[in-house]
């Protein structure tokens, strides 16, 4: 029998950047708010101090901030002709676990999608035709425009302290920037990092192929930098232990270093961690949720009643406590019909490897978004008449560590063990890099999320089942970028070179990105999506969905600065129409 707790304002679903930011603005409006965190608290100074050596074996091999298989996974299949078994051991990506979520361990890459990624569908059909865009691909356009989110990019970037160039500075293009980026009102809210000499050379080789190479917008500071809420962030120091760790300097923006400081002393918000939220709870008309059920570490149950349910945990764990709790239709791929679990995507990741004779890389001197990229075959910044594919890719040189157990380059040739290897490593460390494309992923018929028939997670709950393969698009995008981004390899002096374009078929088996993206998509129909513009569902109007489960496909970037925009348009919309009128904030 759960224990029924006093009465919330509003609860949420997970504690990471969406949550956070959620959190410390509806308590700023006056709201009572809980959290419920699955995973432990973690706060830096007492889980990444400083004076603590970083422990590669610990973060980066056994991946001690990450979801545990054992807590919750998920089962996977290429096709629906296939069975699905259990991912019994998270690589291809990496759920966080515990509050501050992904947050704690990403690089920091926070770039903004193109003005057509949000219009893809019709602007793909009004210039290449219906006919460019597959049978079984269900491409739509986002609910709103880029101009609509600009506003509250620019706010989550001041948030994160974001360090960049403008490349199109309110309609005028800058040099140094992106110039296919969309215009910007702001500058960024600090400079770009120090570059390291690999992104250097790959920057000038780029510009003499007539590319339009710029920084990698970096959550990474590049000076000390004080946000909009108080909270001050330390420079950069380059240690080359970022991605997979939480930062002890206090440099990389996460909600512990950004939100966290801020919200905690608020009398008005709790956070309860290491309690696992097992349903939604719907009063009997089903078309308003209570509260949500969820269970402690001790294996107590209790039902936490509120007027507000928000679910900002991880992507496809968002979509599954939409299917578990009953809200939403589930998407059926033989009829077309339902939208839970509709429109999963991915991202398509691909390499070029050179290695630079007479050069000292340094890799070791790295912070988590050292890098340069450029845009000119991302989106639809390129003709692709004749091409035979829609999409594309950013291309880009980072150095973010040369760490020993996981960040040391070799080719496909070079020994593997003993001492040919020990010679190997000792010759080339500093002299071959890598270079890499985050390529869109589309949506298609046969790729969904469903609650699997035969699998449950420790609380007798189906575990969520995904059904994913790279389909012809994406690997004739894949080749495509690959081959440009080869050219730029050369074009730095190469003495040898192998370039890796993804291939099918999609396997869990080596670490690609952890960019899950689509499953509870937001859209302008009840009928092809599941939550409104502002995260609202269709179905339950006090239940809200943040994070990357609301892109209808994914774009050839990082995710985390649509997630941020998304995250501030649909709070704003919550304050000054919701709260005042509690109901649809869209007509159905």
């Amino acid at each position: 029998m759960a224990t029924k707790l006093p009465h919330k304002d509003v609860v949420i679903i997970g504690l990471g950047w969406t949550g956070s930011i959620l959190a410390y603005e509806l308590t700023g409006a006056g709201l009572d708010v809980v959290a419920i965190e699955r995973g432990p608290w973690r706060d830096t100074a007492t889980d990444f101090p400083p004076a603590t050596a970083p422990d590669e074996l610990r973060y980066g091999v056994h991946l001690d901030l990450f979801q545990r298989p054992a807590q919750s996974t998920v089962t996977l299949r290429n096709k629906t002709s296939q069975t699905a078994l259990p991912v019994r051991q998270f690589i291809s990506f990496l759920p966080g676990n515990g509050v501050g979520g992904a947050g704690v361990h990403w690089n920091g890459m926070t770039y903004r999608f193109s003005e057509s990624d949000y219009q893809v569908k019709s602007h793909v059909t009004q210039r290449y035709g219906k006919s460019a865009i597959p049978d079984d691909m269900t491409l739509q356009d986002y609910p709103m425009t880029y101009a609509e989110l600009e506003p509250h990019f620019d706010k989550f970037e001041k948030l994160l302290g974001i360090g960049g160039k403008a490349g199109n500075l309110r309609g005028t293009i800058q040099k140094g920037g992106d110039p296919f980026e969309g215009p910007r009102t702001n500058e960024y809210p600090n400079p770009p990092d120090k570059q390291p000499l690999g992104p250097t050379l790959f920057a000038k080789a780029a510009e003499t192929l007539g590319y339009h190479p710029f920084p990698v917008p970096s959550a990474n500071m590049s000076q000390s930098y004080t946000n909009p809420l108080g909270v001050t962030l330390g420079q950069c120091s380059f240690c080359g232990f970022c991605e997979r760790f939480g930062c002890g300097n206090y440099a990389k923006s996460s909600p512990q270093t950004c939100v966290l400081p801020a919200l905690m002393p608020r009398k008005n918000f709790e956070a309860r961690t290491l309690c696992n939220v097992t349903r939604i709870n719907l009063d009997s008309t089903g078309k308003k949720a209570t509260g949500v059920t969820y269970v402690d570490q001790h294996g107590a149950e209790f039902t936490q009643p509120a007027d507000l349910v928000l679910v900002c945990s991880f992507s496809f764990n968002a979509v599954h406590m939409l299917l578990v709790s009953g809200i939403g239709k589930p998407y059926d791929p033989t009829t077309g019909k339902g939208v839970v679990g509709r429109n999963y995507a991915y991202q398509c990741t691909s390499g070029v490897l050179v290695k630079l004779d007479n050069t000292l890389l340094n890799p070791f001197i790295s912070s988590g978004v050292g890098g340069m990229a450029l845009n000119d075959f991302n989106g639809d910044n390129f003709d692709h008449s004749g091409l035979g594919f829609i999409g594309g890719a950013v291309l880009q040189a980072t150095q973010t560590g040369g760490r020993p157990i996981t960040q040391i380059n070799s080719f496909g040739d070079d020994p593997k063990w003993g001492a040919g290897w020990k010679k190997s490593v000792k010759e080339n460390y500093q002299t071959i890099y890598a270079l890499g494309t985050q390529g869109s992923v589309y949506p298609y018929k046969d790729s969904y999320l469903d609650l699997d028939p035969t699998y449950k997670d420790p609380y007798g709950v189906p575990l969520l089942r995904m059904t994913f393969d790279w389909h012809p698009n994406e690997l004739k995008m894949s080749a495509f970028v690959t081959e440009k981004l080869a050219d730029v390899g050369k074009a730095m002096g190469a003495s040898r070179l192998a370039a890796s374009s993804r291939k099918a078929p999609y396997s869990v088996t080596a670490y690609q990105t952890t960019h899950n993206t689509g499953g509870a998509v937001t859209g302008d129909n009840p009928h092809t999506s599941v939550v409104n513009k502002f995260g609202q569902s269709w179905d339950v109007h006090n239940v809200f969905v943040y994070g990357a489960a609301l892109f209808p496909q994914n774009s050839g970037m990082n995710p985390t600065g649509t997630v941020g925009a998304l995250t501030y348009f649909s709070v704003d919309a919550i304050k000054s129409q919701y709260l005042k009128n509690p109901g649809p904030l869209v007509p159905v």
